[in-house]
This record gives structure tokens, sequence and C-alpha cells, in this order.
């Protein structure tokens, strides 16, 4: 079994490791002060557009597509450490390469299922990162685990579609950027199959009946810099029958084909996550001293450090066989190992930074490390794209079907 990564992999590693070092990690503090002054808090800093031009000028731009003709080209086993890295610093680094959620996923989903007008309208400006975009799915009347329940209507009335609904936690809508949404929600609400009542439409942010209600807070945190997550009516929004997406009833399906991807990229940002935390951890441990002698030397700090390493190490390789089965045998054969990170990296994350933060005490919890931000990111993935829950229920299912 060869565990190296091949040379285009590596040769990319080296050029985003040493762009973080170089650009991304001195920029958290600049963005951060240039943030306090800005007119409105959902506005982008400038040294974001910086770091999104030096990227672009490095190559290390759109890597997490895998069609070579709107993106890098690399397979799902090439990018996941590439995703990994990013994810150290998470509200700087996937911006800076056109690699954040929700636009990772809308891209895929426009470049899979668009028509060549959705493309040129939609598509183009989201690779070339002069827009931002948003997912409108979740609703807060219903228990949206179950994407069947989604009650939002989506009417023809002519050559027009007329969307009505209330969706909430739209990441990334608060983002004065962001100008289109892919809207979740039925066109056939009383279809004998459940599945197929579901449709996708681009709903453009300036729609009359498109209102931008409200930001939803995460653990207190508004999430400015990947644009929040915002409440959002659509109040008989009219757009052309053109802004389907595929075609009627496909919505479901499409919803599938876009979470597999972004599942196991929320995964690997989670690993850079949880060896940003070891790192503040051993840091702090060898700097700080309490009853007698320094951190580095209490045992259970000793037990903190060893287990978060020995649970990063096994995760690292469960996604990094997910990817390859991705690749290989595509999304479906990769089902259960999906499923499997989709559960085990959140919480085994979650855990690690719990630590981290336990070790740095009250500056754990504050604003001047990075922890507690990081902590409400994992956390919140045990939610997002599905929650554990749902997994969990699937893959017992599969499991049992081989003893029936």
């Amino acid at each position: 079994m060869d565990f190296a990564f091949d040379a285009r992999t590596e040769e990319l590693r080296a050029k985003l490791l040493a762009f973080m070092d170089e650009y991304v990690y001195p920029a958290e503090a600049v963005a951060e002060e240039q943030r306090d002054r800005l007119a409105s808090p959902w506005d982008t800093p400038a040294v974001v557009e910086e770091l999104k031009a030096e990227a672009r000028r490095q190559g290390l731009w759109n890597l997490f597509l895998p069609d070579a003709e709107y993106g890098a080209g690399l397979t799902n086993l090439q990018y996941a450490p590439l995703a990994e890295i990013t994810g150290r610093s998470p509200q700087l680094a996937p911006t800076a390469l056109n690699c954040a959620a929700p636009d990772t996923g809308n891209m895929e989903v426009l470049s899979q299922f668009g028509d060549e007008q959705q493309k040129k309208q939609w598509l183009e400006p989201l690779l070339a990162g002069e827009i931002r975009s948003a997912f409108a799915m979740t609703e807060p009347e219903v228990a949206s685990s179950d994407a069947t329940n989604i009650t939002t209507h989506i009417e023809r009335d002519g050559d027009e579609y007329v969307v009505t609904g209330r969706k909430w936690y739209i990441s990334g809508a608060m983002n004065p950027d962001c100008k289109i949404f892919i809207v979740m929600g039925k066109t056939d609400p009383d279809g004998a199959d459940i599945r197929r009542q579901q449709s996708m439409i681009l709903v453009p942010r300036d729609t009359p009946g498109v209102t931008v209600e409200r930001a939803m807070r995460v653990f207190g945190y508004e999430d400015h810099y990947h644009g929040g997550h915002a409440e959002v009516i659509f109040d008989h929004a009219r757009v052309p029958a053109s802004n389907l997406v595929g075609e009627e009833g496909g919505g479901f399906a499409i919803a599938q084909a876009r979470l597999g991807p972004g599942r196991i990229h929320h995964c690997m940002r989670l690993i850079g996550m949880a060896e940003r935390a070891i790192e503040l951890m051993c840091r702090r441990a060898v700097s700080r001293d309490a009853f007698g002698k320094a951190l580095a030397q209490q045992g259970v700090v000793h037990n903190w450090i060893a287990d978060a390493r020995v649970t990063v190490e096994q995760l690292r390789l469960l996604v990094l066989k997910t990817a390859w089965l991705m690749d290989t045998v595509g999304n479906r054969g990769a089902h259960t190992e999906i499923q499997s990170i989709k559960i085990a990296t959140p919480r085994a994350v979650v855990d690690i930074i719990d630590r981290a933060i336990q070790l740095h005490g009250a500056g754990g919890v504050s604003q001047d490390f990075p922890l507690a931000e990081l902590y409400a990111g994992a956390r919140t993935l045990m939610i997002a794209d599905g929650p554990d829950e749902v997994h969990q229920r699937s893959l017992a299912r599969r499991e049992l079907k081989k003893y029936l």
C-alpha cells in the first residue's frame, strides 16, 4: 500500500503551505482590524481581496473542482490534503482560494446540472470570485434533517415559477456580494414519489419578494467572513422558468450529488482545524507553569496531546480512503465511508478543540485565540449537511441488511 501523495499533490501542498505562512496567518489579525472599521460588518475586508488576488496569481484557485474545464482538475484524493491545510485558517484560507462553502457546492451544481445560459450568467462570475452565492434549503418550521419535509413551493405560472417559503441558516446570504440563491422547494407537493417532489431553482437576490430578514447567530458568532447565516423569506418571488436547474423533480438527486463532495471537504478542513488546535495546545503547554512545573510536564496534558494525535491520524486515513473510493467507484460506492467520516470527524474534532480550550483557560474562550470560533464551527458541523443521527440511521440500516 502506497500512502505517498503524488507529485502534483506534493507540489500544490508545498505552494499552499508557503502561502499560508507568508500571507494567510499574518492576514488573520489584519482582517480583524479592518473589519472593525468597515461600514457594514458583512463587507469584505480589503486584505481578503488581496489574498484572493495572490492565490490566483500563484495558481491556487478553484482547486476543489475536479472538472478541468472549470477548476484545477484534481481528484478528491488530490484535493483532500489541500482542503486540510485551508482548515487551519477556516475564516480566510478557503475564501482566499475560492474554495469556500457554500460557493463550492453551488459551483458543482451549476457545472454538472446547469444549462449554458445558467453557467454563463452565474457559474462564470462565481469561478472568477466576482460574486458569492447561497444554498437555500433548511426551514425553521419543519425538521429539515428529512429533506422531504420542506414546504417551500415552486409553482409554475406560464413562463415563470413563483417561489414562496421561509428558509433559515442560509450560509453566505448576509454578504452583499451574494447575488444568487439556489433554492430547494416542491414543484409537485402531492406527487406519489416523495423523492421526486422537489426541484432546485435559481433566484437572484434582487428579485422582488426576496427579503434577507436577519442574521442567525451560531454560538453567539455571526460568522462575518462566510457571509453569515441568514433567515430569508421568498414571498411569491417570480423568476423565469428557464431558471430551473435540471428537470422538475430532480432536486433531491441534485442535492445528494452536491453533498457528497461537500462532506469530504468539510471533514478535511475539520482535520486542519484539529491540527491548528493541537499546535496551539502544544505551544501553550510549553509556555505556562502550574503547580510548580510546566503544563507540558503534567500527565493529563500528555494524555490530551497523545490522544489528539492518534485521533487525527485515524481520521485522516479514513477520509483519504473515502476520497479514493469516490474517485474509483463513485459516491454511491463510497456511501458507507462518506457517512462514516461525517459521523466521526466533527465529534472527534470538537473533543480535541475542547481540550485545547481547557488548556488555555479563560484565553481559550476569548477572542485572543481562534479556539472558541473553531469550536463553534466544528460543533455546527454535527448538524450541518445532515445531522449525525441521520447518517447513523442510514449506516446502521446498511450494516443490518447483511444479516437479513
